[in-house]
C-alpha cells in the first residue's frame, strides 16, 4: 500500500479533470441525443424561467465546452467555475427539494451535485500548480 494508488499528484488531477468532464458532457450529450431539451425547457418555464429553451441550450453548451476545456487542461479554473455555476443552479432549481440522497434513501437529492461541485473546486484550486501540486 506504500505506493497506492500508484499515481502521481499530476496523474491524479488529470484523472479527476477527465472524469468530471465526462460526467458533465454525458449529461449534455444525452440531453441532445434523447431530444429532452424541450422537456427540460418546459420544466424550467414551469419554475418561472423565461426563455427556457435558451437557458437549457446555454447549460448544454457550457457543459460541453467546459468539459472539453477540462480534458484539454486549458482554462481549467474558468471551466471549473462554469461547471460550478451549473452545479449551484441544479441544486437550487432541481435537487434541493428532493433532499440529500440521490439513490437508495432518496430520489434525485443534492449529494451527487455537491460532490461534483467540490471536485470542481479542487480542480480550480490545483490549476497552475496551486496547492503544491505540479501539473504537467
Amino acid at each position: 500500500m506504500k505506493n497506492f494508488p500508484f499515481l502521481s499528484p499530476a496523474q491524479a488531477m488529470l484523472l479527476l479533470r477527465v472524469a468530471i468532464a465526462v460526467m458533465f458532457m454525458a449529461h449534455a450529450i444525452t440531453r441532445i441525443a434523447n431530444g429532452t431539451i424541450p422537456r427540460f425547457a418546459g420544466f424550467l418555464e414551469d419554475k418561472g424561467f423565461v426563455y427556457g429553451l435558451a437557458v437549457v441550450w446555454a447549460i448544454t453548451v457550457v457543459e460541453i465546452v467546459c468539459g472539453s476545456l477540462l480534458i484539454a487542461g486549458k482554462y481549467t479554473r474558468w471551466a471549473a467555475a462554469g461547471l460550478m455555476v451549473i452545479c449551484i443552479g441544479g441544486i437550487a432549481i432541481v435537487h434541493a427539494a428532493k433532499g440529500w440522497f440521490v439513490g437508495e434513501h432518496g430520489a434525485g437529492g443534492v449529494e451527487y451535485s455537491i460532490v461534483l461541485f467540490v471536485a470542481c473546486v479542487v480542480i480550480a484550486a490545483a490549476d497552475k500548480g496551486r496547492a503544491g501540486i505540479r501539473l504537467a
